[in-house]
Protein backbone atom coordinates (compact mmCIF):
# COMPACT_ATOMS: atom_id res chain seq x y z
CA UNK A 1 0.00 0.00 0.00
CA UNK A 2 0.94 3.65 -0.36
CA UNK A 3 1.12 5.55 2.93
CA UNK A 4 1.48 9.33 2.87
CA UNK A 5 3.04 11.08 5.85
CA UNK A 6 4.60 7.84 7.04
CA UNK A 7 7.58 9.58 8.68
CA UNK A 8 5.34 11.54 11.04
CA UNK A 9 4.10 10.53 14.47
CA UNK A 10 1.05 8.43 13.60
CA UNK A 11 2.45 7.43 10.20
CA UNK A 12 5.67 5.95 11.58
CA UNK A 13 3.69 3.90 14.10
CA UNK A 14 1.34 2.73 11.37
CA UNK A 15 4.20 1.61 9.11
CA UNK A 16 5.97 -0.17 11.97
CA UNK A 17 2.90 -1.88 13.43
CA UNK A 18 1.33 -2.91 10.12
CA UNK A 19 4.55 -4.44 8.81
CA UNK A 20 4.74 -6.51 12.01
CA UNK A 21 1.08 -7.52 11.84
CA UNK A 22 1.05 -8.39 8.12
CA UNK A 23 4.12 -10.39 7.00
CA UNK A 24 3.04 -10.20 3.35
CA UNK A 25 2.65 -6.42 3.34
CA UNK A 26 4.99 -3.97 1.58
CA UNK A 27 4.61 -0.25 2.15
CA UNK A 28 5.57 2.66 -0.07
CA UNK A 29 6.10 5.55 2.36
CA UNK A 30 5.77 9.01 0.80
CA UNK A 31 6.73 11.92 3.06
CA UNK A 32 7.80 15.51 2.40
CA UNK A 33 9.88 15.52 5.62
CA UNK A 34 8.63 18.84 6.92
CA UNK A 35 9.62 19.89 10.43
CA UNK A 36 7.41 17.14 11.95
CA UNK A 37 8.44 14.27 9.66
CA UNK A 38 11.78 12.58 10.32
CA UNK A 39 13.59 9.53 9.03
CA UNK A 40 14.91 9.22 12.61
CA UNK A 41 11.47 7.86 13.47
CA UNK A 42 11.87 5.06 10.88
CA UNK A 43 15.33 3.72 11.72
CA UNK A 44 14.15 0.45 13.25
CA UNK A 45 11.82 -0.43 10.34
CA UNK A 46 12.73 -3.20 7.87
CA UNK A 47 13.91 -1.36 4.75
CA UNK A 48 13.32 -4.42 2.58
CA UNK A 49 9.59 -4.06 3.15
CA UNK A 50 9.35 -0.27 3.24
CA UNK A 51 10.16 1.85 0.19
CA UNK A 52 10.75 5.39 1.45
CA UNK A 53 10.18 8.22 -1.02
CA UNK A 54 10.92 11.85 -0.19
CA UNK A 55 8.21 13.79 -1.98
CA UNK A 56 5.00 15.81 -1.90
CA UNK A 57 1.45 14.49 -2.36
CA UNK A 58 0.83 17.53 -4.59
CA UNK A 59 3.40 16.21 -7.07
CA UNK A 60 0.92 14.38 -9.30
CA UNK A 61 3.56 13.02 -11.63
CA UNK A 62 5.51 11.51 -8.72
CA UNK A 63 2.40 9.97 -7.13
CA UNK A 64 1.14 8.60 -10.45
CA UNK A 65 4.54 7.02 -11.03
CA UNK A 66 4.50 5.36 -7.61
CA UNK A 67 1.00 3.99 -8.14
CA UNK A 68 1.92 2.60 -11.55
CA UNK A 69 5.21 1.12 -10.36
CA UNK A 70 4.03 -0.50 -7.13
CA UNK A 71 0.32 -1.19 -7.83
CA UNK A 72 -0.89 -0.68 -4.25
CA UNK A 73 -4.22 -2.06 -3.12
CA UNK A 74 -4.77 0.94 -0.84
CA UNK A 75 -3.75 4.54 -0.25
CA UNK A 76 -3.64 5.58 3.42
CA UNK A 77 -3.52 9.37 3.61
CA UNK A 78 -1.94 10.76 6.78
CA UNK A 79 0.17 13.58 5.28
CA UNK A 80 -1.05 16.81 6.85
CA UNK A 81 -0.14 19.92 8.76
CA UNK A 82 -1.63 19.17 12.16
CA UNK A 83 -0.85 21.73 14.89
CA UNK A 84 -3.65 24.16 15.73
CA UNK A 85 -1.29 26.88 16.98
CA UNK A 86 0.72 26.80 13.76
CA UNK A 87 -2.51 27.08 11.75
CA UNK A 88 -3.31 30.28 13.62
CA UNK A 89 0.06 31.72 12.63
CA UNK A 90 -0.08 30.53 9.01
CA UNK A 91 -3.39 29.16 7.70
CA UNK A 92 -2.34 29.23 4.03
CA UNK A 93 0.12 26.35 4.44
CA UNK A 94 -2.63 24.26 6.03
CA UNK A 95 -4.97 24.87 3.11
CA UNK A 96 -2.24 24.06 0.61
CA UNK A 97 -1.18 20.81 2.26
CA UNK A 98 -4.42 19.56 3.76
CA UNK A 99 -6.93 20.63 1.11
CA UNK A 100 -5.01 21.07 -2.16
CA UNK A 101 -2.77 18.12 -1.27
CA UNK A 102 -5.71 15.85 -0.57
CA UNK A 103 -7.42 16.95 -3.78
CA UNK A 104 -4.31 16.17 -5.85
CA UNK A 105 -3.96 12.76 -4.21
CA UNK A 106 -7.62 11.92 -4.71
CA UNK A 107 -7.51 12.87 -8.38
CA UNK A 108 -4.35 10.88 -9.02
CA UNK A 109 -5.69 7.89 -7.10
CA UNK A 110 -8.96 8.02 -9.06
CA UNK A 111 -7.11 7.93 -12.37
CA UNK A 112 -5.11 4.91 -11.15
CA UNK A 113 -8.17 3.12 -9.73
CA UNK A 114 -10.19 3.50 -12.94
CA UNK A 115 -7.52 1.61 -14.91
CA UNK A 116 -7.35 -1.35 -12.54
CA UNK A 117 -8.70 -4.70 -13.65
CA UNK A 118 -10.89 -6.85 -11.45
CA UNK A 119 -10.61 -8.01 -8.72
CA UNK A 120 -7.98 -5.34 -7.89
CA UNK A 121 -10.41 -2.54 -8.69
CA UNK A 122 -13.04 -3.81 -6.25
CA UNK A 123 -10.42 -4.43 -3.56
CA UNK A 124 -8.85 -0.95 -3.74
CA UNK A 125 -9.43 1.54 -0.87
CA UNK A 126 -8.54 5.18 -0.14
CA UNK A 127 -8.42 5.88 3.60
CA UNK A 128 -8.56 9.55 4.67
CA UNK A 129 -7.27 9.87 8.25
CA UNK A 130 -8.79 12.87 10.01
CA UNK A 131 -9.54 14.40 13.41
CA UNK A 132 -12.43 14.95 15.80
CA UNK A 133 -11.65 18.68 15.65
CA UNK A 134 -13.74 18.97 12.47
CA UNK A 135 -16.85 18.69 14.67
CA UNK A 136 -16.08 21.84 16.66
CA UNK A 137 -16.66 22.05 20.41
CA UNK A 138 -18.90 20.23 22.88
CA UNK A 139 -20.61 21.41 26.02
CA UNK A 140 -20.14 19.60 29.34
CA UNK A 141 -22.16 16.61 28.13
CA UNK A 142 -22.48 14.55 24.97
CA UNK A 143 -20.01 13.17 22.43
CA UNK A 144 -19.25 13.48 18.74
CA UNK A 145 -20.99 10.89 16.55
CA UNK A 146 -20.38 10.32 12.86
CA UNK A 147 -23.63 12.20 12.21
CA UNK A 148 -22.49 15.30 14.13
CA UNK A 149 -22.39 18.28 11.71
CA UNK A 150 -18.97 19.72 10.96
CA UNK A 151 -18.34 23.04 12.72
CA UNK A 152 -14.54 23.63 12.68
CA UNK A 153 -13.25 26.50 14.78
CA UNK A 154 -9.56 26.68 13.81
CA UNK A 155 -7.86 26.94 10.41
CA UNK A 156 -6.42 23.46 11.01
CA UNK A 157 -9.83 21.94 11.71
CA UNK A 158 -11.34 23.76 8.72
CA UNK A 159 -8.63 22.41 6.42
CA UNK A 160 -9.21 18.84 7.61
CA UNK A 161 -12.97 19.25 7.24
CA UNK A 162 -12.43 20.37 3.65
CA UNK A 163 -10.26 17.33 2.97
CA UNK A 164 -12.87 15.01 4.50
CA UNK A 165 -15.62 16.52 2.36
CA UNK A 166 -13.47 15.96 -0.73
CA UNK A 167 -12.96 12.30 0.16
CA UNK A 168 -16.71 11.83 0.57
CA UNK A 169 -17.42 13.72 -2.65
CA UNK A 170 -15.00 11.58 -4.66
CA UNK A 171 -16.84 8.49 -3.46
CA UNK A 172 -20.27 9.88 -4.26
CA UNK A 173 -19.31 11.58 -7.54
CA UNK A 174 -16.64 9.37 -9.06
CA UNK A 175 -17.16 6.08 -7.26
CA UNK A 176 -13.69 6.03 -5.65
CA UNK A 177 -13.95 3.65 -2.66
CA UNK A 178 -13.05 6.04 0.16
CA UNK A 179 -13.16 5.69 3.94
CA UNK A 180 -12.79 8.50 6.50
CA UNK A 181 -11.79 8.25 10.17
CA UNK A 182 -11.96 10.86 12.92
CA UNK A 183 -9.72 10.25 15.93
CA UNK A 184 -9.35 11.91 19.30
CA UNK A 185 -6.04 13.26 20.65
CA UNK A 186 -3.17 10.80 20.15
CA UNK A 187 -0.19 10.25 22.45
CA UNK A 188 2.83 7.96 22.52
CA UNK A 189 6.49 7.82 21.39
CA UNK A 190 7.82 9.77 18.39
CA UNK A 191 5.31 12.64 18.67
CA UNK A 192 6.83 15.97 17.67
CA UNK A 193 7.47 17.98 20.87
CA UNK A 194 5.16 20.87 19.97
CA UNK A 195 2.18 18.83 21.19
CA UNK A 196 1.03 18.95 24.82
CA UNK A 197 2.29 15.64 26.20
CA UNK A 198 5.87 15.51 24.84
CA UNK A 199 6.28 19.27 25.31
CA UNK A 200 5.24 19.03 28.96
CA UNK A 201 7.49 16.02 29.61
CA UNK A 202 10.60 17.62 28.15
CA UNK A 203 9.97 21.02 29.75
CA UNK A 204 9.23 19.45 33.12
CA UNK A 205 12.40 17.37 32.97
CA UNK A 206 14.41 20.58 32.46
CA UNK A 207 12.31 22.51 34.99
CA UNK A 208 11.08 25.01 32.43
CA UNK A 209 7.78 26.76 33.07
CA UNK A 210 4.74 24.75 32.00
CA UNK A 211 2.18 27.02 30.31
CA UNK A 212 -1.47 25.96 30.54
CA UNK A 213 -3.94 27.81 28.32
CA UNK A 214 -6.79 29.72 29.98
CA UNK A 215 -8.06 28.09 33.16
CA UNK A 216 -6.81 24.62 32.18
CA UNK A 217 -10.35 23.29 32.03
CA UNK A 218 -10.36 22.34 28.34
CA UNK A 219 -11.19 18.64 28.01
CA UNK A 220 -9.69 16.18 25.54
CA UNK A 221 -10.19 12.45 24.95
CA UNK A 222 -6.83 10.62 24.81
CA UNK A 223 -6.06 7.73 22.44
CA UNK A 224 -2.79 5.82 22.40
CA UNK A 225 -1.26 5.81 18.94
CA UNK A 226 -1.00 2.00 18.84
CA UNK A 227 -4.75 1.73 19.45
CA UNK A 228 -5.30 4.27 16.69
CA UNK A 229 -3.29 2.39 14.06
CA UNK A 230 -5.00 -0.86 15.05
CA UNK A 231 -8.35 0.83 14.47
CA UNK A 232 -7.19 2.11 11.07
CA UNK A 233 -6.19 -1.44 10.15
CA UNK A 234 -9.67 -2.63 11.09
CA UNK A 235 -11.36 0.15 9.10
CA UNK A 236 -9.27 -0.61 6.03
CA UNK A 237 -10.02 -4.33 6.33
CA UNK A 238 -13.74 -4.25 7.16
CA UNK A 239 -15.05 -0.70 6.72
CA UNK A 240 -17.80 0.09 4.25
CA UNK A 241 -16.86 2.39 1.38
CA UNK A 242 -18.23 5.89 1.72
CA UNK A 243 -18.55 5.58 5.50
CA UNK A 244 -16.89 7.53 8.32
CA UNK A 245 -15.74 6.02 11.63
CA UNK A 246 -14.94 7.74 14.92
CA UNK A 247 -11.96 6.41 16.89
CA UNK A 248 -11.70 7.37 20.57
CA UNK A 249 -9.67 6.37 23.59
CA UNK A 250 -12.43 6.77 26.17
CA UNK A 251 -10.19 8.81 28.51
CA UNK A 252 -11.38 12.37 29.15
CA UNK A 253 -9.11 14.71 31.10
CA UNK A 254 -8.81 18.45 31.47
CA UNK A 255 -5.50 19.86 30.29
CA UNK A 256 -4.69 20.84 33.86
CA UNK A 257 -5.34 17.30 35.12
CA UNK A 258 -3.14 15.85 32.40
CA UNK A 259 -0.25 18.27 32.98
CA UNK A 260 -0.43 17.54 36.70
CA UNK A 261 -0.18 13.79 36.11
CA UNK A 262 2.75 14.30 33.77
CA UNK A 263 4.52 16.40 36.42
CA UNK A 264 4.10 13.60 38.97
CA UNK A 265 5.44 10.99 36.55
CA UNK A 266 8.47 13.09 35.66
CA UNK A 267 9.10 13.67 39.38
CA UNK A 268 9.08 9.90 39.87
CA UNK A 269 11.62 9.37 37.07
CA UNK A 270 13.88 12.35 37.73
CA UNK A 271 14.42 12.68 41.45
CA UNK A 272 16.43 15.84 42.10
CA UNK A 273 15.30 16.73 45.62
CA UNK A 274 13.58 19.91 44.43
CA UNK A 275 9.90 20.85 44.84
CA UNK A 276 7.26 19.09 42.78
CA UNK A 277 7.15 20.08 39.14
CA UNK A 278 3.49 21.02 39.56
CA UNK A 279 4.90 24.32 40.87
CA UNK A 280 6.15 25.03 37.32
CA UNK A 281 2.57 25.31 35.98
CA UNK A 282 1.69 28.80 34.77
CA UNK A 283 -1.72 29.85 33.45
CA UNK A 284 -1.36 31.89 30.26
CA UNK A 285 -3.68 33.69 27.84
CA UNK A 286 -5.97 31.22 26.11
CA UNK A 287 -5.61 30.09 22.50
CA UNK A 288 -7.83 32.06 20.10
CA UNK A 289 -10.96 30.04 19.29
CA UNK A 290 -9.98 27.31 21.75
CA UNK A 291 -12.55 24.47 21.71
CA UNK A 292 -13.69 23.74 25.25
CA UNK A 293 -14.31 20.00 25.06
CA UNK A 294 -13.99 17.03 22.72
CA UNK A 295 -15.38 13.54 23.32
CA UNK A 296 -15.83 10.64 20.92
CA UNK A 297 -18.77 8.28 20.57
CA UNK A 298 -17.08 5.24 19.04
CA UNK A 299 -20.10 2.98 19.19
CA UNK A 300 -20.22 2.61 15.41
CA UNK A 301 -16.73 1.17 15.00
CA UNK A 302 -17.28 -1.06 18.04
CA UNK A 303 -20.60 -2.42 16.78
CA UNK A 304 -19.88 -2.71 13.07
CA UNK A 305 -16.16 -3.52 13.02
CA UNK A 306 -15.58 -4.99 16.48
CA UNK A 307 -12.89 -2.52 17.52
CA UNK A 308 -12.41 -1.04 21.01
CA UNK A 309 -9.29 0.52 22.56
CA UNK A 310 -7.06 -1.99 24.34
CA UNK A 311 -4.32 0.16 25.91
CA UNK A 312 -4.55 1.10 29.59
CA UNK A 313 -4.12 4.87 29.83
CA UNK A 314 -2.26 4.92 33.16
CA UNK A 315 0.29 2.32 32.09
CA UNK A 316 0.72 3.87 28.65
CA UNK A 317 1.20 7.37 30.05
CA UNK A 318 3.96 6.06 32.34
CA UNK A 319 5.73 4.31 29.47
CA UNK A 320 5.33 7.39 27.28
CA UNK A 321 7.01 9.57 29.89
CA UNK A 322 9.79 7.02 30.27
CA UNK A 323 10.29 6.88 26.51
CA UNK A 324 10.75 10.64 26.10
CA UNK A 325 13.06 10.86 29.09
CA UNK A 326 15.25 8.07 27.67
CA UNK A 327 15.14 9.40 24.09
CA UNK A 328 16.16 13.01 24.56
CA UNK A 329 18.67 12.49 21.75
CA UNK A 330 15.75 11.86 19.37
CA UNK A 331 14.00 15.01 20.61
CA UNK A 332 17.18 17.06 20.20
CA UNK A 333 17.62 15.75 16.66
CA UNK A 334 14.09 16.53 15.47
CA UNK A 335 13.98 19.92 17.19
CA UNK A 336 17.43 21.18 16.16
CA UNK A 337 17.19 24.49 14.33
CA UNK A 338 13.42 24.17 13.89
CA UNK A 339 11.65 24.80 17.17
CA UNK A 340 12.80 25.77 20.67
CA UNK A 341 9.55 24.80 22.40
CA UNK A 342 8.30 28.38 22.37
CA UNK A 343 4.59 29.15 22.33
CA UNK A 344 3.01 29.38 18.87
CA UNK A 345 -0.33 30.78 17.70
CA UNK A 346 -0.26 33.93 19.80
CA UNK A 347 -1.96 36.96 18.27
CA UNK A 348 -0.20 40.06 19.63
CA UNK A 349 -0.62 43.79 19.36
CA UNK A 350 2.98 44.99 19.25
CA UNK A 351 2.17 48.52 20.49
CA UNK A 352 0.24 47.47 23.54
CA UNK A 353 2.09 44.15 23.98
CA UNK A 354 -1.23 42.47 24.73
CA UNK A 355 -1.74 38.95 23.45
CA UNK A 356 -4.80 36.88 22.79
Amino acid sequence: MLVTGGAGFIGSHLVRNWLQAHPELRIVNLDRLTYAGHVASLRDIDRRRQVFVHGDVRDRRLVAGLLTAYQPSAVVHLAAESHVDRSIDGPAEFLETNVAGTLALLETATEYWRKLAEPEKTRFRFLQVSTDEVYGALGPKGAFAETTPFAPNSPYAASKAGADHLARAFCRTYGLPTLVTHCSNNYGPFQYPEKLIPLTILNAAERRELPVYGDGGHVRDWLHVSDHVDALDRVLERGQCGEAYNIGGGVELTNLELVGRLCDLVDAHVSDGLPTRRELIRFVADRPGHDRRYAIDDGKIAKELGWTPAVDFGDALRTTVAWYLSHRDWAATVLAGRYDRERLGVQCNQKSATCM
